[in-house]
């Protein structure tokens, strides 16, 4: 699997963003905020889609605000093969939403760790779900 975040796996429809923070679920894994929502493969391409929001209430700059979504996208993109062998693991595909909570910039470093924490989490969190769908 390539390492890449080309612009087919960058969630940009309305009426999916709409969907997600409406119908989704939603977990804490501070400094993110995430919400997902997941169907069964097929309905969409490619299996996951993401969003990655640094809002302008928690940084004031923009420059922090480009910085903590370049991170973000990088510890996204080195940990996406994890995301979609559980993905195709489970028959799934899923829009995911990416919202940096804390105050403050973080190193890259830390958002890596927490970034790995979060993941774990979310995949906790799709199997519980998973578990009480059928």
């Amino acid at each position: 699997m390539m390492f890449t975040f080309g612009k087919s796996e960058r969630l940009c429809a309305q009426r999916t963003i709409d969907a997600l923070y409406a119908d989704g679920r939603r977990l804490m894994a501070f400094p993110y905020s995430i919400h997902w929502l997941a169907c069964p493969a097929g309905t969409f391409w490619p299996q996951a889609q993401v969003l990655i929001v640094a809002p302008k209430r928690k940084l004031h700059h923009a420059v922090d605000r480009n910085r903590v979504k370049r991170l973000t996208r990088e510890c996204y993109r080195l940990h996406k093969p994890e995301l979609y062998n559980f993905l195709a693991d489970n028959n799934l595909q899923i829009a995911l939403s990416l919202s940096y909570i804390h105050t403050q910039e973080l190193d890259y470093a830390t958002l890596n760790r927490k970034y790995e924490h979060g993941l774990e989490l979310l995949k906790n969190d799709i199997l519980q779900w998973l578990g009480s769908e059928k």
